[in-house]
Formats: C-alpha cells, structure tokens, sequence
C-alpha cells in the first residue's frame, strides 16, 4: 500500500465568506507571539506559477476562546518575521537547491 504525505492544509475564511486553502510552510513561536508562513493552494498550474512562491504571514490569536489567525498588522514586526522564515526555508531547502546544481 502506498501513503502519500503531503503538507499540513489549512482552510480560512475571508471576511466575505470565501474559503481559502493555504499550505502550512512554517511556524515561529517567539516573544511576539505565534506566527505561521502560509502558502496558498491553487487548483490551476498557471495560478501557482503566477503566485511565484508568494506566501503570507499571520498572526495566530484567541478570540471567543477559539484560535483564529490574523493578519500582522504592524509592519516592522512583519518585515522581522520574514526575515526569520526566509532564513529557515533557507536552512529547510537551501541544500535541495545546492544538490539539484551538482547533478546538473
């Protein structure tokens, strides 16, 4: 039998009631709270090659004694954030890059 892994999904809904599939890329816990990289999902191949490896950050908080998740508003905490993932999708993939060279 044969198990296919994928990465953690996430769907969110939109303040209008549009759901939105995200990829699970990243979580950083830290003194500003916990915050999660996400990468949006696309059912069309020219959508994800058009998205070019965007992904978002948010902020996860309690409300009404659920977690939901938040966009950063502030921008300087945001700018911190993304540092700190690029460095770890760095330090996750960078060495997938490194052996695709080699075999080249």
């Amino acid at each position: 039998m044969s198990e296919e892994f994928g990465g953690d999904l996430l769907t969110l809904i939109d303040d209008e009631g549009n759901e939105h599939e995200f990829e699970v890329l990243d979580v950083i816990e830290n003194d500003d709270g916990c915050f999660y990289a996400l990468l949006p999902t696309f059912e069309d191949p020219q959508s994800a090659v058009d998205a070019d490896g965007t992904y978002y950050i948010f902020e996860a908080i309690e409300e009404n004694g659920e977690q939901q998740l938040a966009e950063v508003e502030d921008e300087a905490l945001l700018d911190r954030l993304a540092e700190i993932f690029e460095s770890h999708f760095d330090e996750l993939y960078g060495d997938e890059d490194e052996d695709d060279e080699k075999e080249e």
